[in-house]
């Protein structure tokens, strides 16, 4: 059949949107006006990919009708337990058949017919005209029952993987039978929860396996049940009707009424100009230009026209449509150097870009810095490398440190950086487009050529047309010459671009970031969110600088120490869960694990199960049973001490920089949705506390000499104190006000005790009352955080009596969640907004998410936002005091610092201050600062 001359693909519509939506689900795709496109995009990278890859003669996408099936008549309850289709996906399914349209592929729907039939009927006609081979497009496990010589599955592949095709062979392996037609005997014994098809109770996809390989059909276990045993004989006895069933449900039809012939479905000419103009209503700039070259266009929020035919087409602007005055000063012009400083200076505010070796600050060089102080004007210094270089860039010392002088750019912590590890630093005030953008506009990227496209309507020079290779995509610099070594006269390596190219390529980004910077302003001033900006984020940038060049010192000694100690607790606990197993097995594999904990053991007679049919062993099961099963604790306590020990004893003296023999972690200001910092390279924010394993890894990191110690200052209990602000709750005011332990206060009041009588269960109980308040905690979550020591029924009641004892709160989270509803977003005490797309949803679930999300953002982003305008004064005191102590690291509520000995009486008491009034309360801020020999004493 391989030499048949007609290639047919049938695509199962429903599943590959599904899947394609789901598999972008953590990083959607949305348009500059928020529409939700990752289905679009998934399904049109799919068409695409079978287009030019597959040679189609024939193809058409199926989809399902919402009229009754056979299988609805036969079983009511089919498909009955789905979850309601997520309302950005139900958004964009008329708009995937638009696409399906302009790329002229006909769609078949067939009412009261499911699309498996449909597909299972065209096979099957597909394979007695004889001429077909045939390719069913689908993620789906059902239609392996379909596999013939002829009629084949197309998997489309994961995340940029290939797709796979499957055939009898690869159906027989992957199911274990003879012929794919027992998949179907597989299925009805297996079910599908999906589909909510009940299969035989307790036979699962292994057991189901097994015993088609022994009977060869469900007929057959039918008839000789006497060969089971046990449950399982049973299971087959009881359940006979119900299993012969479940095989008719999973059993695909192919002989629905389908209309549609095979000349009906042959591939046509695709309509370009329809194309065009979807890509461009999309945005899919990739997409269009794999299909029309690289010089489409879609832009973001421009201009558009009508085409004679109609349609809207792209209208983005290149530097080819402007007179631009982009000019170059070569490393031999000193005097022209002078000058262009001297005309900065006479400027308020001007926009840099440096060019770069590399994008590693502490080893890159400076190839080059663009100027921009006027929209289609800008200026290239060429900084030669080596001692000349740094001569160079030093002659713009002065400049860049004038406090009286803004300075523009786009990702500036990384330009900062750079030079600061030349030697220059770089003052405020600054204006950074990424950060200007990410706070109006979050969900979008940030890239400065798709702020061209979007805010401009300008289309910058690309990388791979001055240099001819390709880079990865970032939203800081470009990699110019990897580590090319380069020539005093610092022309371009050998057969590379000329200064003028690079020149050119490099004045238009500051030229670009410096409009930018105009339409941003207005947008953040618009959006309430100026004092955000130029407050808190802007001149926070400086401050995370100077921390990563600082770097933090780590005893590698102490590491390897610490590592001994985790290697034994390790053997420990994999000995005691063998012991309790009864035989050794592979504790990091999740299936072993199940296997153990829930067939030989029998934990758990209602253990949960994931998609893919294995038990699931995440933590928050395991730790659902650690209570009553000491092998669970184990091996809790076992995974715990094996990430320790991968993610930071053993990785860690990998990060430390020769140069320095310190760790420079990277800091990102607006990587959360909270304002929260986070960091990577490594992350140190994530080294746990909480237990005694995690606070080890703290000892190792250490004062940089003996003439400082480190110092830790820790805002305490600090989103509870903003609670206690916003909500404005009289009894929560007066606790704090009071000095009282907040927890032992919440639990004499939800327990009605007075504060001597507070049990530990009791405060135990209200701190994660406490704390789950902000995250919009459930009764059945806080049951579960206690580990079933309250009742669901009991954790309603402990939520119930908090709302009537702080009143305040429960009014504050209901006006929170009216506002939000109202406006779309929602603000911390400082105007940083958080948008919620889906405050006004129609599925109650993802309403919820959106509810609770829109109760602790103004909470944690109000402790976000504290502790940077904190980060920022303690540095501003730290420079102004000409001090010795730096600080070094920001790890959720808490500061780090190499805090010198003879500074120490003075400053502790200074910096908790400035943390202390770093954003004004209604009750008192609290600070515990601790100083020791390591981090874990100092905390």
């Amino acid at each position: 059949m391989a030499e048949a001359s007609q290639r047919l693909f049938l695509l199962d519509g429903m599943a590959l949107v599904y899947r394609a939506h789901f598999a972008l689900i953590r990083s959607p795709i949305y348009t500059s006006a928020r529409f939700n496109t990752s289905a679009l995009y998934g399904f049109t990278t799919t068409l695409l990919d079978l287009l030019e890859k597959q040679n189609p003669t024939h193809l058409a996408v199926v989809f399902d009708t919402p009229e009754p099936t056979p299988r609805h008549l036969l079983y009511p309850a089919y498909k009955g337990t789905r979850d309601e289709m997520p309302e950005d996906l139900s958004l964009q399914l008329p708009h995937v058949k638009r696409l399906i349209e302009a790329f002229d592929i006909p769609v078949i729907e067939c009412p009261g017919w499911e699309a498996d039939d449909v597909i299972g009927t065209l096979a099957k006609r597909a394979e007695a005209a004889g001429d077909f081979l045939t390719y069913m497009v689908t993620p789906d496990k059902d239609f392996a029952q379909l596999v013939t010589d002829s009629t084949l599955i197309y998997k489309p592949g994961r995340q940029g993987n290939t797709a796979e095709i499957l055939d009898k062979a690869k159906i027989c392996e992957l199911w274990e039978v003879k012929d794919p037609l027992q998949t179907i005997d597989v299925l009805g014994l297996w079910g599908d929860a999906s589909d909510n098809i009940p299969g035989v109770p307790g036979i699962g996809e292994k057991t189901a396996k097994k015993l088609i390989a022994e009977f060869g059909s469900l007929e057959e276990i039918l008839a000789q049940t006497d060969r089971l045993k046990g449950k399982q004989k049973d299971a087959f006895e009881t359940n006979r009707e119900q299993a012969l069933l479940s095989k008719q449900l999973v059993t695909i039809l192919t002989d629905a009424p389908v209309t549609t012939t095979f000349d009906q479905i042959r591939i046509s000419p695709r309509h370009d100009e329809a194309l065009r103009s979807l890509f461009v209503e999309f945005e899919f700039n990739s997409l269009g230009k794999r299909l029309f070259g690289d010089s489409f266009q879609a832009g973001r929020g421009h201009t558009t026209s009508e085409s004679e035919s109609g349609s809207r087409v792209a209208q983005l602007k290149t530097i080819a449509d402007f007179e631009k005055h982009y000019r170059s000063i070569r490393a031999d012009d000193a005097a022209g150097r002078a000058a262009l400083i001297a005309e900065l200076k006479a400027r308020e505010s001007w926009c840099f870009d440096l060019e770069t070796t590399s994008l590693d600050e502490k080893t890159t060089s400076v190839i080059g810095v663009a100027f921009c102080w006027q929209a289609e004007h800008g200026t290239y210094v060429e900084v030669p490398p080596g001692e000349k270089g740094r001569a160079v860039l030093g002659e713009f010392r002065e400049l860049f440190a004038d406090p009286r002088l803004e300075k523009i750019g786009h990702n500036l912590k990384f330009d900062t950086g750079v030079l600061l590890w030349q030697g220059i630093p770089v003052s405020p005030p600054l204006f950074d487009t990424m950060l200007a953008h990410s706070l109006v506009e979050p969900e979008q990227r940030h890239k400065m050529d798709y702020l061209a496209e979007s805010l401009l309507g300008y289309t910058p020079i690309s990388y791979d047309s001055v240099f001819g290779v390709k880079t990865v995509e970032k939203t800081g610099q470009l990699n110019l010459f990897g580590e090319a070594e380069m020539s005093g006269s610092c022309p371009a390596p050998e057969g590379g671009p000329a200064l003028e190219a690079i020149a050119q390529y490099a004045a238009e980004d500051a030229d670009v970031t410096w409009q930018l910077s105009g339409i941003l302003r207005k947008q953040v001033r618009d959006s309430g969110q100026e004092r955000v900006l130029l407050e808190i984020e802007c001149p926070l940038v400086p401050v995370l600088v100077a921390m990563e060049k600082e770097g933090i010192r780590v005893d590698p000694a102490a590491l390897a120490e610490t590592g001994e100690l985790l290697a034994g607790r390790l053997a420990d606990h994999e000995k005691a869960v063998y012991e309790a197993a009864g035989t050794p097995f592979n504790l990091n594999s999740p299936k072993q694990v199940g296997e153990i904990l829930f067939e030989r053991l029998h934990l758990d007679d209602k253990a949960k199960k994931t998609k893919t049919g294995q038990y699931k062993t995440d933590e928050q099961t395991l730790s659902a049973l650690a209570t009553e099963h000491k092998i669970v604790r184990d091996m809790l306590a076992y995974r715990e001490a094996a990430k320790l020990k991968g993610t930071y004893v053993d990785a860690l003296p990998e990060s430390i920089f020769p140069g320095t023999g310190r760790i420079h972690t990277t800091f990102h200001q607006l990587l959360t949705a909270t304002g929260r910092l986070a960091s990577n390279h490594p992350n140190l924010q994530n080294i746990p506390i909480r237990s005694e394993q995690g606070r080890e890894i703290r000892r190792a990191f250490v004062p940089r000499s003996e003439d400082f110690v480190i110092l830790s200052a820790d805002y305490s209990q600090i989103e509870l104190r903003v609670m206690a602000s916003l909500c404005a709750d009289p009894a929560m005011i007066g606790a704090f006000q009071a000095g009282e332990d907040i927890h032992t206060a919440t639990a004499a009041r939800v327990f009605g005790v007075p504060l001597d009588g507070v049990t530990s269960a009791m405060r135990r109980t209200a701190k994660m009352v406490n704390f789950g308040i902000i995250y919009g905690i459930s009764a059945f979550g806080l049951s579960q955080r206690l580990n079933g020591e309250l009742s669901r029924g009991g954790a309603q009641e402990v939520i119930d009596e908090y709302f009537r004892q702080y009143p305040g709160v429960k009014r504050f989270q209901e006006e929170t969640i009216v506002r939000a509803q109202r406006e779309g977003y929602v603000e911390t005490l400082t105007g940083r907004r958080r948008y919620l797309r889906d405050i006004n949803s129609k599925n109650g679930m993802i309403r919820s998410a959106a509810e609770r999300t829109a109760i602790n953002t103004p909470i944690q982003g109000t402790a976000a936002d504290m502790i940077k305008i904190a980060m920022v004064r303690v540095a501003k005191l730290l420079d102004e005091g000409g001090y010795r102590t730096r600080m070094l690291l920001q790890v959720h509520d808490e500061l780090v610092f190499d805090l010198h000995r003879e500074e120490k009486d003075e400053l502790v008491r200074k910096i908790e201050e400035a943390m202390k009034s770093a954003l004004p309360l209604s009750v008192p801020v609290v600070v515990e600062s601790g100083t020791g020999s390591n981090w874990l004493e100092a905390h």
